[in-house]
């Protein structure tokens, strides 16, 4: 039997954020788009993202808000495409949404809102989406050929071919691979002999095999306010002991900075030097003990096992009855605890991949492969990582657009 042949301007692989935008982006320009979606449903990660209500974007983006081995890479699409253009896209289609702490903006009732806003326009401009479509391999035609350039060998049940003029890698990457992410988009990159980054998992929870893994378990479900700090880069947020090791939004961020091997520094009390506050309370004559003391200021179940960690055998003491010295160090590793996670939780549970297709090989402007006429990388699957807050989705919208109107 022959394989029967179909042909499109665009084809799109992935049928997430980037992938979705692109295919609005340039089917306005009246190109014929086909969306192929390995998973069964599109735009997976958009319906679990900021706890099902979608942190769709940020109100200030900046480059710094990103890393990538280029810094200076995404300035053009985020440009090209702001926070201001994705909220007139919610606003026209009548999503009500509201700006959390950190000018993060979440659906007020459901991420599903955002998704079929993204669907309902594919489908308003005759975009065609297909899913659990396997891809076998794809070809590129002759260099001389701007019209169809490249060939997709699908999965042989199919029994079809697709060839097209521009094709649009937009396959996420090996974060929560239960979602429909997956390393396809680097295995064609490296077919390609495009360049890699390295990747790694990232806003990601740290697991410890110490004596704090212990102390995690006994904590799990407890969240508290820190400043945590690796790698000359510091995040005020909140922290959350897990029965693993620590998570929260203070913990993911730094997670983009961690290397393995790292020590993590956590500041228990943001903005108060414990040394000095303690000396002045003993100067007082306190009889309070330190528990009684830092009850004030922190968890009670923290500050029992801190307690157990660095001062048991002053557990009953007042806070005048210590040394200056042994309330310097206490208060010392209260403001710097020095801690080394053993590993992150891996991609199982990470919300982005750090590193992917190099961005030398890319054009900033277009997305576009600079040796392979026709073929562009957008969203994860670029080496451009956003911090936590609505960052990775804003990438998301502009590098797809951005392709979009080149595709």
């Amino acid at each position: 039997m022959h394989a029967i042949k179909e042909q499109f301007d665009v084809v799109i692989l992935g049928a997430g954020a980037a992938g979705l935008m692109c295919a609005i982006t340039a089917a306005k320009r009246d190109r014929s788009v086909l969306v192929l979606e390995k998973s069964n449903k599109a735009g997976k990660k958009i319906l679990m993202s900021g706890g099902g209500r979608c942190n769709f974007t940020n109100l200030y983006v900046e480059a710094e808000h990103f890393l990538s081995n280029n810094p200076h890479f995404c300035k053009s699409a985020l440009k090209a495409y702001t926070p201001e253009d994705f909220i007139s896209m919610v606003e026209a289609h009548g999503i009500e949404y509201e700006e959390k702490k950190h000018h993060q903006l979440f659906c007020i009732n459901s991420s599903k809102d955002i998704l079929q806003m993204l669907l309902t326009q594919c489908s308003d401009l005759g975009v065609e989406l297909r899913t659990s479509v396997e891809i076998q391999k794809v070809l590129k035609q002759a260099q001389n050929s701007s019209e169809q350039r490249f060939e997709l060998l699908l999965d042989e049940r199919d029994q079809k071919n697709i060839s097209c003029a521009s094709l649009v890698i937009a396959t996420g990457a090996l974060s929560i691979p239960t979602l429909g992410g997956s390393g396809y988009g680097y295995e064609l990159a490296k077919e390609l002999e495009l360049p890699l980054i390295t990747r790694q998992a990232s806003l990601v929870p740290f697991m410890f095999s110490d004596e704090i893994k212990d102390l995690c378990e006994q904590l799990s479900g407890l969240s508290t306010p820190v400043t945590i700090s690796s790698n000359n880069k510091t995040f005020e947020e909140s922290m959350l002991f897990t029965h693993r090791g620590l998570s929260g939004p203070a913990v993911l961020q730094i997670s983009n900075y961690w290397r393995p091997g790292d020590v993590i520094k956590v500041d228990l009390l943001p903005n108060m030097n414990a040394q000095e506050v303690f000396i002045e309370e003993k100067g007082k004559q306190s009889r309070l003990t330190l528990k009684k003391y830092l009850n004030t200021f922190l968890p009670k179940a923290l500050v029992l096992q801190l307690e157990s960690l660095w001062w048991p055998s002053h557990k009953d003491h007042a806070l005048c009855e210590i040394s200056n010295s042994e309330l310097k160090a206490i208060g010392a590793n209260l403001n710097q605890w020095s801690l080394k996670p053993s590993s992150t939780e891996g991609y199982r549970t990470a919300e982005v991949t750090l590193g992917g297709v190099d961005t030398d090989a890319l054009d900033s402007k277009t997305m576009e492969a600079k040796e392979h006429p026709g073929l562009f990388f957008i969203g994860e699957v670029v080496d451009v990582t956003g911090h936590l807050g609505g960052y990775n989705f804003q990438w998301a919208w502009a590098s797809g657009y951005s392709a979009g109107l080149f595709a």
